[in-house]
């Protein structure tokens, strides 16, 4: 991973960084509050040898070095905290005293400093002066040498007992920084491995390696698609139908060799846009001067004619059992968008929709019209896309950025190639439009007062934005095609 990557990963993953920080910080709180205050007292010790001229001085200092380092391990005895525990007025045993004292030989110095700490400030006062007076009288009793009465070393208390104001123990600051350092830590650990486990598909490149096949388009997300999934104009709304726009137009090119006219869209799963992308891409196609017609061949939960508010009740069940001919059902929707409804739902939708009469249906389509667009449902559930699939000029595979799992797109692509069904790209549908995956590729053709100034592509008739108002806002008047 580059170091964009790990950024776009903490972006995007922001509130766990967030929610392990603030769960450190609390801990970090509460362990401080719970806490007992410890207070410390120090004194400092000066170790020192008679000397009667500058060698013997030179000497004593050496000497007195190296008695330091012994004198540190004494600090910190049995036999020293028994003696002090021998005040009862601290009513501390031995081995309370002993825990309570650390010894600490400065570098290079004759001075040692032991500290006391307790969490009583008046004790850890009274233990550090207790230990000042028996270990100044344990050493010199050590180094008195046999038979005299003055000892080798001298020892004098350089400075204290001094005890500090503050606690130094807990320290809260200190305590809080580090909580949040380490939940930092934490969260970002927790983001890149949650990360590092999300095998939905995210990126074009991932789903063009998965699938096999050409990437067609990139959809960004659009907020107000579920309110109203056919809306196109607007500020909020150009980058959606610039990416519908390019979608149409790579159409164009995806297999130069074989016309594409019937042409299935589905998913690997339910919820992943396929039926307003069916009728965007319909309404964009026809905006471009084709005949088009659209196909609600989803029996099982069928969206386009309430998308496009049309009766539904009528429509292609009704001609696949003989109950009614295409002239009868069909709706335009404008001058050039026709609309093929699902009709009843029926008991058998895969048997009804593999049958002679769909393929002869389908025959009939791809001779009246430019291109005739099939909703489908999604392939992992039913097989009633793939049936259909295999009866049209080709499909198109929809997959959700950052919802569609790999597993489920290499299911969906083996269930095509399993009836032999031409798999002409695949589309990457809702990408994000805000945050670390945010859609950006289209912001530079849109312009602020709603798209004015965006990108057309080659070959495409320059239409004017009250053309697609008319389109969007005009409703069918149930009459058939000519």
């Amino acid at each position: 991973m580059e170091l964009r990557d790990y950024i776009r990963v903490a972006r995007k993953r922001w509130w766990m960084l967030l929610a392990a920080t603030l769960a450190a910080l609390g801990i970090a709180a509460l362990i401080t509050a719970q806490t007992t205050p410890l207070y410390a007292t120090s004194v400092t010790f000066f170790i020192t040898t008679p000397n009667d001229g500058v060698s013997d001085a030179y000497q004593g200092g050496l000497f007195s070095q190296q008695r330091v380092r012994s004198y540190q391990t004494l600090l910190t005895s049995d036999r020293l905290a028994a003696l002090v525990a021998q005040n009862r007025s601290l009513g501390l045993t031995a081995a309370e005293v002993r825990e309570r004292i650390s010894a600490e030989a400065i570098p290079e110095t004759v001075l040692l400093r032991a500290t006391v700490t307790d969490s009583s400030r008046a004790r850890s006062q009274l233990v550090a002066t207790a230990v000042a007076d028996r270990f100044k009288t344990r050493v010199e009793s050590l180094e008195t040498p046999p038979g005299q009465q003055v000892s080798a070393v001298k020892v004098e208390v350089a400075s204290g007992p001094e005890t500090e104001e503050d606690p130094v123990s807990p320290r809260p600051v200190r305590n809080l920084a580090i909580g949040a350092v380490l939940g930092l830590l934490t969260g970002l650990g927790a983001a890149f491995l949650r990360d590092l486990l999300d095998t939905t598909v995210k990126t074009r490149e991932g789903l063009q390696e998965l699938t096999g096949a050409p990437l067609i388009a990139a959809v960004p997300f659009d907020a107000e698609l579920r309110s109203e999934p056919l809306v196109l104009a607007g500020p909020g709304h150009a980058a959606r139908a610039e990416a519908l726009r390019q979608l149409r137009t790579n159409l164009q090119y995806v297999d130069v060799d074989q016309e594409v006219k019937t042409l299935v869209l589905s998913s690997a799963v339910p919820g992943e846009g396929k039926s307003s992308t069916a009728c965007g891409l319909a309404m964009l196609c026809a905006e471009a001067g084709q005949r088009v017609l659209i196909v609600d061949a989803d029996l099982r939960r069928p969206k386009v004619a309430e998308y496009l508010g049309v009766e539904g009740t009528v429509g292609l069940t009704s001609v696949l059992v003989g109950q009614a001919s295409i002239d009868d059902v069909l709706h335009r929707y404008s001058s050039q968008l026709f609309v093929l409804p699902s009709g009843s739902l029926p008991p058998n939708p895969s048997e009804l929709l593999g049958s002679q009469q769909m393929a002869d249906l389908l025959g009939e389509l791809r001779e009246r019209f430019d291109t005739v667009l099939i909703d489908c449902p999604a392939l992992l559930p039913v097989t009633d896309a793939a049936v259909v699939a295999g009866l049209a000029d080709g499909a198109l595979l929809l997959a959700r950025a950052g919802k569609t799992t790999a597993a489920q797109v290499n299911t969906a692509v083996s269930a095509l190639r399993a009836v032999d069904a031409r798999l002409l790209g695949c589309v990457l549908n809702m990408l994000a439009s805000k945050g670390a995956d945010a859609y950006y590729y289209y912001e530079d053709y849109s312009s602020k007062d709603g798209g004015s100034h965006r990108r057309r592509t080659d070959n495409e008739p320059e239409t004017p934005p009250a053309a697609l108002s008319g389109l969007l806002s005009s409703r069918p008047g149930g009459s058939a095609p000519p």
